[in-house]
């Protein structure tokens, strides 16, 4: 695999971060080719832009320090923490934390979060399954060892995979379902009307993809060592119950309401 490259002698380029700038820009692209299709006012993510990108660039990443505190608690220089060799961030977390900065600043716009959920759900999705592809380069997601004869063998010198035969590469599998889920969602966008209702369930799916498929994942976190799960899926049943319970609150503010839910 290709951690990283040199065009130029003394000028190298990590796929990691090439591929965090590749979805960074893909996100704020579709919020604003959205926005225009949904009437939705942009300035809400243009203005705190660099908000939302120090809160999850610094949480995301300290979070996951955290989960590998086995192997990261003899960090001793700060600037490892950003200039790491591991090529990673905790997605759970980032996600968590983008909300949390997304909560606030609704707050103080006396908006509600239904309003933006479809907006931000499809942008989500197609960060997804571009950045899963992308993480094969650079070993953030793998599976273990099988024999489907489409294995990869990560052979870099620098790689974290702790085996020496090919294992079978689970972002592709991740890829080409968030790819599903975002053209479903796409597609749906033009039909659902009340559009916060669809979702939530669209991130219910998303969650349980996760819980499912971290199964097959050979990576360890402080939690997989002590359980049985992994923090992305103690997060998607967390966020499981959080989309539920906002269905039950969509529910109860359209029963006494006549609504048509497909155009």
């Amino acid at each position: 695999m290709f951690p990283l490259f040199e065009p130029v002698n003394g000028f190298i380029i990590y796929t990691f971060w090439l591929t965090i700038a590749l979805c960074f820009f893909a996100f704020l692209w579709m919020l604003k080719k959205l926005s225009v299709r949904f009437w939705y006012d942009y300035i809400v993510f243009n203005k705190n832009v660099l908000w939302f990108t120090l809160w999850v660039f610094f949480f995301s990443r300290l979070f996951y320090v955290i989960g590998r505190w086995h192997d990261l608690k003899y960090i001793k220089n700060p600037l490892e923490f950003f200039i790491m060799s591991d090529y990673n961030f905790s997605l759970a977390w980032a996600i968590f934390w983008f909300l949390l900065v997304l909560s606030i600043i609704l707050k103080i716009r006396k908006e509600k979060l239904n309003k933006y959920i479809d907006w931000i759900t499809i942008s989500f999705f197609f960060v997804l399954f571009i950045g899963f592809i992308w993480s094969i380069f650079w070993w953030q997601v793998y599976w273990k060892e099988t024999f489907y004869w489409i294995e990869i063998l990560y052979s870099h010198p620098f790689s974290p995979v702790p085996f020496q035969v090919p294992v079978f590469p689970l972002p592709i599998v991740y890829s080409i379902l968030f790819f599903i889920l975002f053209s479903v969602s796409y597609i749906s966008s033009m039909y659902v009307h009340i559009k916060w209702l669809i979702w939530y369930i669209w991130l219910i799916i998303m969650s349980s993809i996760f819980i499912i498929f971290e199964f097959f994942s050979w990576k360890y976190d402080i939690f997989r060592d002590s359980i049985w799960i992994n923090l992305m899926q103690i997060f998607s049943i967390l966020f499981i119950g959080f989309c539920t319970y906002r269905l039950f609150l969509v529910f109860n503010e359209n029963e006494s309401k006549e609504q048509t839910i497909l155009n």
